[in-house]
């Protein structure tokens, strides 16, 4: 995986956690129960994404339809529903700063459908700042 720093962006996120789904054989990763992240290496039967070290992002549908056709490396997501998830190939050539920015967008999206009294709590975790929104 070209992306080492991938697994310590994403749990520095305030209230971000990381368990191993072993049925899917994926590392999610959550905040406050709902999954922002998935970590995974599908084998060889799963074509496109086959072979492939792959993280699955949450995104906006038009948003997803634009990173696709900009990026060989960003794909409909794997195993998620294609139209809010993107799967971004870990073993291309997408920027950091652009694989940066998915993974905030995707935590900030996920963060946004959780009530009002928990985004506050971790906006405070993040020292206050409103960007967790």
């Amino acid at each position: 995986m070209r992306y080492e720093w991938l697994d310590g962006c994403l749990l520095s996120l305030p209230g971000a956690e990381k368990r191993y789904h072993p049925a899917w054989r994926m590392f999610l990763y959550e905040v406050r129960g709902k999954q922002f992240a998935a970590v995974c290496s599908p084998g060889e039967s799963y074509r496109t994404y086959g072979g492939h070290d792959l993280v699955n992002l949450r995104c906006e549908p038009a948003e997803g339809e634009l990173l696709r056709a900009a990026h060989p490396e960003i794909l409909p997501g794997f195993y998620t529903d294609k139209r809010t998830w993107i799967a971004a190939l870990l073993d291309g050539n997408l920027p950091d700063e652009i694989l940066q920015a998915l993974c905030l967008r995707s935590y900030r999206l996920t963060v946004a459908r959780l009530p009002r009294y928990v985004q506050r709590e971790l906006a405070g975790e993040q020292g206050g700042e409103s960007s967790v929104n």
